[in-house]
């Protein structure tokens, strides 16, 4: 892995303009790759699409004032056929949450340049004499092993160096958010009544998202006041929290501290606050406008009022949300020929701000999110351990998303819930089974009325966290493998995390579309160690109620669960025989345990 930015000091005597400042460049001398980049929009973001380049530029960028759902910081450049076990490949990520360009250029002497920082148009930075610009880093990385590989050192290095939180190493609690079940309508009851059969569940933190401060009855009224809303919680937030933490839950919040309604007291006392053309009607999106970030005086205030709430609550998470672009951007705290710094300084503002209340809050497990994965970036990160991957909950669509996401960050940053069946985004029915499966490739937590469930459903619930803990370790410190290709098989899809040390692996996936006599799919495992023996079994069942897949080749064999064990070269070089499933959108999930003592078991 190799960082690269660009400093620019001015020497001179006079004032200059920083009209572009792009913190990295690339040469490689062939002219024959391919660039693989993530596009997207709300609810499907980072679907990975890959195209030759061409003489002349490919951009991959965004002008939204963040890093976006319609464009990612991260591009690959690979040779023709490389795949995700074989081929040159060379990832470049920008550590930066706003506005950025990646150019993709093929010269007239056959030679490719890939180059990636701040996105230039509207971007004027004004350096007075001795001052210094520092531009965002970018990370590159190469594999001469495929896609794969590639991945991999781009986890591997998040999680140990540019992650900072402690739950970078610790279990993270399996969550229920209110959001799905009561959104904006809820009272106090209604969440302890929520959180009380949470609870009874296993899970182990009650999050309360949206709707609990200020008049926030909608999208249109209440954001910047941060003081509880009485009327829901009675109780204040201290009361309410005291609650949820003596039924042995801990207690988060949802917050949206960069932005602000025109209906709320804080517009009224301050509205020069929000980012607004002089003289012009500002844009309203999401019934919302954007707080200036570059102003010292409201990053504290912001700092101020969150923080009395958090300690009221002695929060123990937060979700930090952004859930619109930005436009209209002038800052009414810079003269007119420092403009163009607003974007820049916008970002500056809020990781300054993020800064302050990480430093503040360590014990705090901080979740990013952005109209869901619209800042999935390496900056935000920086900051906090996990982002919510998309609003999008259905497990299907989940696939293609997380899929794309997992090129270039890990899968204990992707925030991945379990929501309802029929999903309220797509109708699709989906079984619970499948749902968790989805969702455990991920920071995994509920996100629905689970007093809803049947009692059958709820002792599913129980089971799949009780797994899910016991593999936190694999799916979370393991190596992640994706063993489709999610764009172009849509006849199933699987993945795979196998231990450091090779003992332990889980393949885990979704038979897509069942069809009458179905045809024989087979999937080959990676990772494992080719002359050790592994067990298999059933890895959503309790220890023991093991199945017995086969690999490739086996025929029809059943098997004794106790005698069947293959050797690592035969799951890898053989595969595995899917299951054959009734109906679309099935999950499965095998386990495999490597065996050190002689057996007497039969080894196929």
């Amino acid at each position: 892995m190799i960082t690269r930015a660009c400093t620019v000091k001015n020497r001179d005597s006079e004032a200059i303009y920083l009209n572009k400042a792009l913190s990295a460049c690339l040469d490689i001398r062939r002219p024959d790759l391919e660039m693989i980049s993530f596009h997207g929009r709300h609810t499907m973001e980072r679907m990975a699409e890959r195209g030759k380049l061409r003489h002349g530029k490919t951009v991959v960028d965004s002008l939204r004032g963040s890093s976006s759902h319609h464009r990612n910081p991260f591009v690959i450049l690979c040779e023709e056929h490389a795949g995700e076990e074989h081929g040159e490949c060379w990832g470049a990520a920008f550590v930066y949450s706003g506005n950025f360009i990646a150019e993709g250029e093929v010269d007239p002497l056959g030679q490719t340049r890939l180059c990636m920082g701040i996105h230039p148009e509207g971007f004027r930075y004004k350096l007075e004499p001795g001052d210094v610009f520092t531009a965002p880093e970018a990370v590159f990385s190469f594999s001469s092993r495929g896609l794969g590989l590639l991945s991999q050192n781009y986890h591997r290095v998040y999680e140990a160096h540019l992650i900072r939180s402690k739950y970078k190493s610790l279990r993270r609690p399996v969550l229920l958010n209110h959001w799905e079940a009561l959104d904006f309508r809820f009272c106090e009851d209604d969440l302890l009544s929520l959180a009380r059969s949470g609870k009874e569940l296993g899970m182990e933190l009650f999050v309360m998202d949206d709707g609990w401060f200020g008049r926030r009855d909608g999208d249109t009224r209440g954001l910047g006041d941060w003081t509880v809303n009485r009327e829901k919680l009675p109780s204040g937030i201290r009361g309410f929290a005291e609650k949820i933490h003596g039924m042995g839950l801990k207690f988060g919040i949802w917050i949206e501290p960069e932005m602000i309604n025109e209906d709320s007291d804080l517009y009224r006392s301050h509205p020069d606050w929000a980012m607004k053309m002089p003289g012009r009607r500002p844009n309203v999106e999401r019934g919302q406008l954007v707080l200036d970030m570059c102003r010292k005086e409201v990053r504290d205030y912001l700092f101020d009022s969150i923080s009395r709430v958090l300690d009221e609550g002695q929060a123990d998470y937060v979700k930090w949300d952004m859930n619109r672009s930005l436009c209209d951007v002038w800052s009414a705290s810079l003269p007119k020929d420092r403009q163009g710094e607003a974007l820049h300084r916008y970002v500056l503002g809020v990781y300054e701000l993020m800064e302050r209340f990480t430093n503040r809050y360590p014990d705090i497990l901080w979740e990013g999110c952005s109209g869901g994965g619209g800042r999935f970036d390496a900056g935000i990160l920086y900051y906090m351990p996990q982002i919510w991957c998309s609003d999008n909950t259905d497990a299907v669509e989940r696939l293609r998303i997380q899929y794309g996401t997992s090129f270039g960050y890990p899968v204990s940053a992707m925030g991945s819930h379990v929501s309802v069946s029929p999903n309220h985004q797509t109708g699709r029915e989906t079984s619970l089974k499948t749902r968790a499966l989805v969702a455990m490739a991920g920071t995994f937590g509920y996100e629905m009325d689970v007093r809803k469930l049947k009692e059958q459903e709820r002792e599913e619930v129980k089971e799949q966290i009780k797994i899910y803990k016991n593999y936190y370790d694999l799916i979370h410190h393991g190596t992640y493998y994706r063993l489709t290709d999610a764009e172009q098989n849509r006849d199933f899809a699987a993945w795979q995390f196998v231990s450091r040390d090779k003992s332990q692996s889980l393949v885990c996936g979704v038979m897509l579309h069942m069809q009458s006599n179905p045809l024989f799919y087979q999937v080959r495992a990676r990772g494992l160690e080719e002359d050790a023996r592994y067990r298999l079994s059933d890895g959503m069942v309790g220890k023991g109620e093991e199945i017995p897949p086969v690999p490739a080749g086996t025929g029809d064999f059943g098997g004794n669960p106790k005698t069947d064990i293959y050797e690592g070269s035969a799951l890898m070089y053989g595969g595995i025989n899917l299951p054959v499933v009734y109906g679309d959108n099935q999950g499965f999930c095998f386990f495999m345990e490597k065996l050190y003592a002689d057996s007497d078991c039969t080894i196929f």
